[in-house]
């Protein structure tokens, strides 16, 4: 299953925020703004799962570089995770 990679967050961005953002392209399975462990404050990214692959492209193209908490933000199919030695 595919993620979106969310880029240029605000800091005030919440997981319920950018779901909501993204439900405007379709149903979202999951929503997750990437936190500091030990300051709990986002690290300006996170990632967007919808519950049909499909609105995958149709959220890179209309919401790509669109204002979310007074940031453009980026937003593009997250790449695997690569495994750290």
């Amino acid at each position: 299953m595919a993620n979106l990679f969310i880029g240029s967050l605000a800091y005030a961005t919440t997981d319920d925020t950018l779901k909501a953002f993204f439900e405007e392209i379709g149903p979202v399975k999951s929503a997750r703004v990437i936190t500091d462990r030990d300051s709990g404050r986002s690290k300006g990214f996170g990632f967007v799962e919808f519950e049909d692959e499909s609105n995958n492209d149709k959220a890179v193209d209309q919401l790509n570089g669109k204002e979310l908490d007074g940031r453009a933000i980026a937003v593009s199919i997250a790449r695997p995770r690569e495994d750290k030695p």
